[in-house]
């Protein structure tokens, strides 16, 4: 069996050891951390750093949308968007031109936003002020012809009382006379002159002329202007000029162009008149339904703005 060995350096067995333990422990330098330890804590920082710029990049878009959601704006265009696809969606085989109008009952120009009607006796007794609401997706009718007049003897049974309850009902006005080329130009103008008291601000006075009536057509042109020069020297304005399409292209096309137009041209996708001729009214529809209204009635659009309406009025 091998000796035990005792070390003894003045002190009690044993310290000697503690001490040199001890004073290696102080003289020892600090452990480094693992390289795989310290990267993984900055990438731990990097992540945080990434997080919050994360963060305030997915406010600052939230904040950015929220506006834009609140802004009258972007209804108005989602509004429209919405209108477009389901205007589409009730009617996708539609000619592009046009749109159907469900409470009209006929398909409108889509190129034309200011529209209005003419009636006569035919449409019998109005409630123009039904007429004055009545709207559909912004389409309201703003403007009326009302009949006074036809030949030298017939007064519109109903021209009294739609010519003085059309413009209470917030409505522009104008009357027509209808042209019987077969009698005197210049005595049917002094006949429709005596019934219409024509004012400021009603429409420019209207003829329809739409049949040769039995004369010849130098016959019929010689009678319309002594109409029209009748007409423009006791009011001071040009008279407008309606007449069907076809009529307009046989014996008026190359006559009166310095008198306004209104022309007759149904079911087309647009008026198919010379690119040279400037026309203001196309009756484009004679079957449209209107509140107020038992039968239903001409619907017209206007070539122009608010503003070129303006300037057809009587000043």
């Amino acid at each position: 069996m091998a000796a035990k060995h005792s070390f003894h350096y003045g002190g009690e067995p044993g310290q000697c050891v503690c001490l040199c333990v001890d004073k290696a422990r102080r003289t020892q330098k600090p452990r480094q951390k693992p390289p795989a330890q310290a990267a993984r804590k900055t990438n731990s920082k990097s992540r945080k750093k990434g997080k919050r710029s994360v963060s305030a990049t997915a406010w600052l878009v939230a904040a950015c949308l929220g506006l834009v959601l609140l802004s009258p704006l972007y209804y108005g265009y989602v509004l429209k968007a919405f209108s477009a696809a389901w205007n589409w969606a009730r009617d996708p085989a539609g000619d592009p031109a046009y749109r159907k109008y469900e409470s009209f009952g006929i398909r409108i120009p889509r190129k034309h936003s200011i529209h209005g009607i003419d009636v006569s006796y035919y449409q019998d007794r109005i409630d123009w002020q039904r007429v004055a609401r009545m709207e559909e997706d912004g389409v309201r009718i703003r403007f009326a012809f009302i009949k006074a007049t036809e030949g030298l003897l017939k007064v519109d049974r109903y021209f009294q009382r739609n010519w003085r309850e059309a413009p209470k009902a917030g409505l522009i006005c104008g009357a027509y006379h209808f042209f019987r080329p077969a009698r005197d130009g210049k005595a049917q103008a002094r006949f429709f002159l005596q019934v219409v008291g024509f004012e400021k601000n009603d429409l420019l006075p209207v003829v329809d002329v739409e049949s040769l009536d039995g004369v010849t057509p130098l016959q019929m042109r010689a009678q319309l202007s002594d109409f029209l020069a009748y007409m423009e020297l006791k009011t001071g304005v040009k008279p407008i000029i309606y007449t069907g399409l076809q009529f307009y292209s046989d014996y008026l096309a190359e006559y009166f162009k310095e008198y306004p137009l209104w022309i007759a041209h149904y079911d087309q996708p647009r008026l198919r008149v010379p690119a040279q001729t400037r026309w203001h009214f196309w009756q484009h529809s004679d079957k449209a339904r209107v509140d107020g209204i038992s039968h239903v009635v001409d619907f017209n659009a206007f070539n122009g703005d608010s503003l070129a309406l303006e300037q057809l009025r009587i000043r």
